[in-house]
């Protein structure tokens, strides 16, 4: 009403002054540029809306998400609840003489979960749940980011009043971009301001005001962030949310599957041992390819089958139409027999499958089964993971007389773990920084190093040689080989060797 009020009055004025003969061109100049720098500033900084999730005004679009949907990461959910304690329970806080947390931490890989467990932070504690981006907060225009800064919190305590709640989450995801270490923007201190105010806001959360506040951020990269962000009275607590173990994803597939019409011959527990290294976001994409897939072929039910292709699927990518000739395809089950074969010997049962089927970039490939999740290595684990990775080319090298291109993301896979037996003081070198080593020094011990598992790893193959050219034949005719199958033909082949000996 006022807006159009004063628009009004305006074009009244400039009508009178035109009669008067007065030249109003540069009014019309300068109503331009204010209304330009409004639309700049004002429209893009200073009315902007912050999403705002679990709200009694979307009950209906939203589904809650609770903590019991939540599969894996136990303990970050632990650390999680007992901070949110201090707002289910403000009495028991105040007669134990605690201060509030003010700001949590979510720090794990892209895929983990973050987002969830902040959105179930808010329906745990029945409070106003304001999501942002750090992205939404930085622009070009000097003081809009701290703007916004003000606007999102002023935003949560006013929506909290406006629902009759007492409490307020304000979650910003990939908090890496609005705070990350000052003076590392250059000349552009826009990044600075921001953080700054963000610092202010949260200095200024007071826990007897009428409207608790809880700021909740996420990353993945933490080692970004500026060092007064984290420190205790600002986010007093950094949870790790990490990648799931084996039972975690066990749990994180079935919370997934409960809605889909699952075959009987469905192992999650085999399907979880052959996830190593996926996040919660590829576990769902896992279930859903599963179904894509049996949809596909006009099945009701999701079967076993399913869900391996879908690994592999979310894994590599979808097959590709090309096929290499008969040549090419030969060198490639080599290639890959030669990595299981290693494998095997290595450490027996850690092959899934053998494939010659091209999925993405991949040609073909070996996938490996762990036996149990680990999370330190020793010299022997490593030297058998360049073992593995060697093995292909070698294979290639015995068998048909020469290497191919095939192998360079092996072999570069292969100095990077030989680089960290170096980097762990497992090496002649013994401890030592990488960074200090002469590059010299550390080529020729890494060199040394892969000679010699070179030469281990020749003498295996050369050994199993016609045991390769079997199962290479077998992934001619048939694209694909089990490892249950290939552990049958390595025993028979052991066997062998044993009687002609």
């Amino acid at each position: 009403m006022i807006k159009e009020v004063a628009i009004g009055i305006g074009a009244a004025l400039l009508v009178i002054l035109f009669q008067q003969g007065v030249n109003i061109m540069p009014w019309f100049f300068m109503v331009g540029l204010v209304f330009v720098l409004y639309y700049l500033v004002g429209s893009k900084g200073g009315n902007k809306s912050f999403a705002m999730i679990n709200s009694s005004k979307d009950k209906n679009k939203v589904e809650k998400i609770n903590f019991d949907r939540i599969g894996g990461n136990a303990s970050a959910k632990k650390e999680l609840l007992e901070a949110l304690e201090f707002i289910r329970n403000p009495k028991k806080v105040v007669s134990m003489g605690i201060r509030p947390l003010k700001g949590i931490l979510l720090d794990g890989p892209p895929g983990t979960g973050k987002t969830l467990l902040a959105k179930a932070a808010a329906s745990y504690t029945e409070s106003v749940f304001l999501s942002a981006s750090g992205s939404e907060f930085i622009e070009v225009y000097a003081g809009v980011g701290a703007q916004r800064v003000r606007q999102i919190f002023n935003q949560a305590r006013e929506t909290a009043k406006k629902e009759k709640k007492n409490s307020a989450i304000v979650f910003i995801d990939e908090i890496e971009i609005l705070g990350g270490k000052r003076g590392t923007h250059g000349s552009h201190l826009e990044y600075d301001q921001t953080l700054n105010q963000l610092l202010v806001e949260m200095d200024g959360i007071n826990y007897y005001d009428e409207v608790k506040l809880l700021v909740i951020g996420a990353t993945n990269r933490s080692e970004l962030l500026d060092s007064a962000i984290v420190r205790p009275g600002r986010f007093d607590r950094i949870v790790n949310v990490d990648l799931p173990d084996i039972d975690g994803r066990e749990q994180i597939l079935s919370l997934h599957t409960v809605n889909k019409p699952l075959d009987e011959d469905v192992d999650l527990k085999t399907i979880a041992r052959e996830t190593f290294g996926f996040s919660g976001a590829h576990l769902e994409s896992v279930a859903n390819e599963a179904a894509i897939l049996a949809f596909r072929e006009n099945n009701k039910i999701i079967s076993q089958k399913y869900f391996i292709e879908a690994v592999d699927k979310v894994m590599m990518g979808e097959k590709m139409d090309r096929k290499p000739d008969k040549e090419e395809m030969r060198r490639i089950a080599i290639h890959e027999t030669g990595h299981a074969l290693i494998s095997e010997i290595v450490r027996p049962g850690s092959v899934s499958s053998i494939t010659t089927s091209s999925r993405g970039k991949a040609l073909g490939y070996m996938r490996q089964t762990p036996e149990k999740d680990l999370h330190l290595y020793t010299r022997d684990y490593l030297e058998g993971q360049v073992d593995i990775l060697l093995a292909g080319s070698i294979a290639e090298e015995e068998i048909m007389g020469s290497r191919s291109t095939g192998a360079s993301s092996d072999f570069q896979q292969a100095i990077n773990i030989t680089k960290q037996i170096i980097s762990s003081g497992m090496s002649s070198l013994g401890v030592v920084s990488l960074k200090e080593v002469p590059a010299t020094m550390l080529h020729d011990t890494v060199t040394k190093i892969i000679e010699k598992e070179e030469t281990k790893v020749r003498d295996t193959v050369n050994r199993y040689k016609d045991l390769v050219k079997e199962v290479a034949h077998y992934l001619l005719e048939q694209e694909k080989i089990s490892g249950d199958k290939l552990r049958q033909l390595l025993g028979v082949y052991k066997k062998t060797i044993k009687v002609s000996s």
